[in-house]
């Protein structure tokens, strides 16, 4: 059932697991919250560096303190795994002070002194008021990713959560002004696509960091090709591919493909849609993912004993997913592990595996969902081929392999998170994570998104003017 808008301006969020309500309200004003925050940001932007600092750790307190709460909010909306909730808000704490760790490193100031020429200084400034534009998946920590380093740079932030999961967005700027962040600083904007498309287009918005599908991104993308002024992070989705080379640790191997593929339902843009594996290995790798992947306990949130993986999040992105399935199947796929619907009227959907080797034309979408599919290959240069056979990239794993084989596949393989014997998904905070392609505007995240909060001012600087033409001057 997902979420549904009852009235023009009304949006309501149900639990994907059970369809009762979450949160139900109206949608905001883009106008009048841009126009409120952008009164409050020169405000904001004149504090000291150590007090938004500050603030941002009161607000990573107030996060711990509301901590379980946040996480049931989390479980219920999304439909994730409440252990998998609560890792969620772990790392919405531990989010800030990888932050102003990276905002020290990646734009720290410089002085440089040359006696009669001054001084060469480096300084960096906020861009002013950015919009956040969160996803479902993650709807706290994602955002959160963006909204924390944009904060502490000294931009004031609009933050539109996904029309999916406004409920969590709404407890997440909570916090934010339970710890002192004016409300006016960091707004929240309730919304749909139209509400989206008005804050990106917005001329009191200078910054637009998005997190989301390569459709919506590319959209974004277009709109603001004719405003170089207004800086654009685009974080979108993957067609990762996971690739299993030679290896005596078979169950290992399955381990790391099964925690790749489905773990958040495979509703997350760094989980592996490709497993490419070498044709000598095809029958005990594929056997043992399917055996593990049978084990594999789906359901809600709270149920004892924990799931392994809950629902999607409705049920318009499980009946896509079926579609798909069947589409592969009647297109040459040949069916490991079916997709099935155990609770009808529910986005629960279990782990399908789907062999793909013998069709033509694979399609090169990002499947956000519990769907593998499988690929055999002969030698290793077909497999790294296989893993660039798409447009996006973002991740990619080699299981197996020699230290050789993972040079080449590290220096041939096109993304932005490249692992050896580690999951695809997963990745640290503490690193840059982004991707090229459909992937990224290569605007990494994570670590990395101190650069685009803030933008480096190169100044010359004399404290009396000092000056003189030496050539081309007629006798005075």
């Amino acid at each position: 059932m997902g979420l549904q808008g009852l009235a023009s301006e009304e949006i309501v969020s149900y639990e994907p697991a059970t369809g009762a309500e979450v949160w139900r309200g109206k949608t905001g004003d883009v106008d009048e919250i841009v126009a409120r925050t952008r009164r409050a940001w020169p405000a904001w932007a004149a504090q000291p560096l150590s007090t938004r600092m500050e603030l941002v750790r009161r607000f990573a307190n107030e996060v711990r303190k509301d901590a379980e709460k946040l996480a049931t909010l989390i479980a219920r909306e999304t439909g994730k795994p409440m252990w998998e909730a609560r890792t969620e808000v772990e790392s919405v704490v531990n989010k800030v002070e990888i932050s102003i760790r990276a905002f020290a490193e990646r734009t720290g100031q410089r002085k440089l002194d040359s006696a009669l020429q001054g001084t060469a200084a480096l300084r960096h400034k906020p861009h002013g008021v950015m919009a956040v534009l969160g996803p479902y998946n993650f709807p706290a920590h994602l955002p959160n990713g963006h909204i924390v380093p944009a904060l502490i740079a000294g931009n004031a932030i609009v933050f539109k959560p996904s029309e999916k999961t406004p409920a969590t967005g709404e407890a997440l700027v909570r916090c934010f002004h339970r710890a002192g962040i004016s409300a006016e600083v960091v707004q929240l904007a309730i919304g749909g696509p139209d509400e989206g498309k008005a804050l990106v287009a917005h001329d009191g918005i200078d910054g637009v960091l998005f997190t989301g599908s390569a459709h919506a991104g590319i959209a974004i993308n277009r709109e603001l090709a004719g405003n170089p002024g207004k800086i654009l992070a685009l974080e979108m989705g993957g067609n990762n591919p996971i690739v299993v080379w030679d290896t005596p640790k078979i169950q290992d191997a399955a381990v790391l493909i099964v925690q790749s593929a489905f773990t958040s339902a495979g509703q997350r843009c760094t989980a592996a849609r490709r497993l490419i594996v070498k044709g000598a290995l095809y029958d005990a790798v594929v056997s043992e993912v399917k055996r593990l992947a049978d084990r594999l306990i789906v359901g809600a949130p709270f149920d004892e004993p924990a799931p392994f993986m809950g629902p999607v999040i409705d049920n318009d992105a499980a009946d896509g997913l079926t579609e798909s399935f069947l589409y592969l199947l009647g297109h040459g796929g040949k069916a490991i592990k079916h997709m099935a619907r155990p609770v009808e009227d529910r986005p629960f959907l279990s782990p399908a595996i789907i062999d793909v080797t013998a069709m033509k034309e694979r399609p090169d979408v990002e499947l956000f969902g519990p769907l593998l599919q499988v690929i055999r290959v002969d030698d290793f240069d077909a497999a790294i081929a296989e893993a660039n056979a798409t447009r996006f990239g973002l991740s990619a794993s080699l299981i197996g392999g020699n230290p050789q084989d993972y040079n080449r596949f590290w220096a041939n393989v096109r993304a932005g998170v490249i692992n050896w014997n580690r999951p695809t998904n997963g990745a640290s905070s503490a690193a840059p994570f982004g991707g090229v392609g459909l992937s990224g505007n290569h605007r990494a995240s994570a670590y990395y998104a101190a650069d685009y909060c803030a933008y480096p001012v190169a100044s010359a600087e004399l404290d009396q003017p000092r000056a003189s033409i030496a050539v081309g001057l007629r006798e005075g």
